[in-house]
């Protein structure tokens, strides 16, 4: 039987871009006009993302179809990996009536907290197929906890 192990990834994704991706399909999801409003952090897309662990190796795989290479930017910055960029509309709006409209374009950002100590040089990334995967040589290394002893209290302290 295989054992089961722990996620030691929990909280890796950034909580902030997860619901702002829930959020936006929530509110502006299907709606007509919704890619006519001003695009921040807080509404920008987002693109959905695989992240797994081979051996110590720790890879992400972001969906970004119909986005460029040259449109894309990975950053990090205090184990905080960013990937923003942008996704152009190649249609003319005026030109075509659309029937169904799921797509997102503009802006995207999706950030992740690394685990502490990830050396920037181990930070590799490819771009294929409409996916960029991102692989983070040694990030799934598990380190141990560390016990804290825990000492009596004495009255007199």
């Amino acid at each position: 039987m295989e054992e089961e192990r722990a996620n030691r990834f929990q909280g890796f994704l950034d909580m902030t871009s997860e619901m702002n991706r829930m959020r936006q399909l929530g509110m502006y999801g299907y709606e007509p006009g919704w890619e006519d409003r001003e695009r921040t952090h807080a509404n920008a897309w987002v693109p959905t993302a695989d992240v797994y662990a081979k051996g110590e190796d720790l890879f992400i795989r972001l969906a970004l179809a119909g986005v460029k290479r040259e449109d894309v930017e990975l950053t990090l910055q205090e184990n905080m990996l960013t990937v923003s960029g942008e996704r152009s509309r190649d249609l003319d709006e005026e030109e075509v009536s659309f029937y169904v409209h799921e797509l997102y374009y503009g802006v995207f950002r999706r950030t992740m907290t690394l685990p502490s100590g990830v050396d920037q040089s181990k930070i590799n990334a490819e771009f294929y197929n409409g996916l960029m995967e991102i692989t983070i040589r040694g990030a799934a290394a598990a380190a141990e906890p560390r016990r804290i002893e825990i000492r009596e209290r004495s009255d007199s302290e």
